[in-house]
């Protein structure tokens, strides 16, 4: 049973057909395979193509680039009909909101038309390299290497927790370029892992998003042409990541939202057909309460998300607000999602039921796009 919602002010007739689309997509080429892709720690590399086949990726990208033309209204449609599929495996708010707009926005000309059309057709794979093993969240203290050398870069280091990981073609890698530098000293580097010294660890064991190929990544002497850095400057990196920054963080909002008004319809459907003592479950009391609340949480943040969405269409979202949204709706998310599960009883403890996969699904959003704990400090710095 859909909640009862209002129709978001961003949303026009052409995204109703784009929602359409993605529905349609989701139901066949994901939903279905959830528990496969779980056992295999990987989405079936021919949903790329597929998806670009239909044109779901590349949503966000000018024509010109072979992309659908189209703004972050386009995508976030896309990743709320994914999240609303109950899947977690496909990569693609990677791929089309995060590493797609680092091409967008610092690649050279030359580099937009060699690898945006092929990140929109579903040939490549992206992903971006941030995070390494004893880094976390301090972006300025990371320790892999890119080196000048001719006309090339020589990179070294390593990388962990990388979405799409296991798949991906083409990484957006965060290096240090001067050590002694800081934050000045980060620039962002473009790897194609068909490059030699470029290799693969583990496609890592996660509580949650099973199917979704979290890696490790290497870096052993990896050339790669000097063209590759973005921005066509040494020591932007930072700069460049704290720009982006709201657009993913705002990407993981929207997940969050359509994944918990997702959870409260599951709820109120098991609720109703579900008898205990006699009567239905949603009859009780306690139940009709927490529902009544886990309604009202959803209700108040998804008018804040499209808030946020307006005005990140308007290019006015800023750092603060990003961080807002990111820390204010996965905190909900995990609170309903919680108290989703404590109404199944223990068969929300099932995984072949969506609301446990979604409960241990949800738990990373607090953690990554930056820990909430970090979202909490972004704001303090503005108060």
């Amino acid at each position: 049973m859909p909640l009862p919602t209002h129709r978001s002010s961003w949303m026009t007739d052409e995204l109703d057909d784009v929602r359409d689309l993605a529905r349609t997509f989701c139901r066949r080429e994901l939903a279905p395979h959830h528990r496969r892709w779980a056992e295999q720690k990987h989405i079936d590399r021919e949903v790329w193509t597929k998806a670009g086949e239909v044109g779901l990726l590349a949503l966000s990208v000018p024509e010109t680039y072979g992309g659908g033309g189209g703004t972050f209204a386009h995508e976030a449609v896309l990743y709320e009909e994914q999240a609303r599929s109950g899947d977690s495996a496909w990569g693609v708010t990677v791929h089309n909101g995060i590493v797609a707009h680092y091409l967008l926005a610092y690649a050279s000309e030359e580099k937009k038309r060699e690898w945006l059309p092929k990140l929109a057709s579903g040939e490549y794979v992206g992903a971006i390299a941030m995070t390494e093993p004893g880094t976390g969240s301090d972006l300025q203290a990371i320790t892999t290497r890119a080196v000048r050398s001719g006309d090339h870069y020589v990179v070294n280091g390593a990388k962990t927790f990388i979405t799409n990981g296991g798949l991906a073609d083409l990484v957006v890698v965060a290096v240090k370029t001067d050590p002694g530098a800081g934050a000045k000293g980060v620039s962002l580097i473009v790897v194609e892992t068909s490059a030699p010294g470029f290799r693969r660890g583990r496609v890592l064991e996660k509580v949650g998003m099973h199917g979704q190929d979290t890696a490790e990544l290497f870096f052993d002497d990896v050339r790669v042409p000097v063209d590759n850095l973005l921005g066509g400057e040494e020591g932007q990196g930072f700069v460049q990541l704290m720009e982006q920054l709201p657009q993913e963080r705002l990407i993981i909002a929207v997940t969050a939202v359509a994944g918990m008004e997702s959870a409260i319809e599951q709820t109120i459907d098991y609720t109703k057909e579900r008898t205990a003592f006699g009567r239905p479950v949603f009859g009780f009391q306690n139940t009709k309460y927490t529902l009544a609340e886990a309604a009202t949480e959803a209700a108040v943040a998804r008018a804040f998300l499209d808030q946020c969405i307006e005005r990140h269409l308007r290019g006015e979202l800023d750092v603060q607000g990003a961080a807002m949204v990111k820390l204010w709706t996965t905190e909900r998310v995990n609170k309903v999602v919680d108290d989703c599960v404590q109404l199944f009883g223990g068969y929300g403890y099932m995984t072949e039921y969506p609301i446990a996969r979604a409960w241990a699904d949800v738990r990373v959003s607090r953690i990554f796009g930056g820990t909430n704990e970090i979202m909490k400090d972004i704001i303090s710095r503005t108060l």
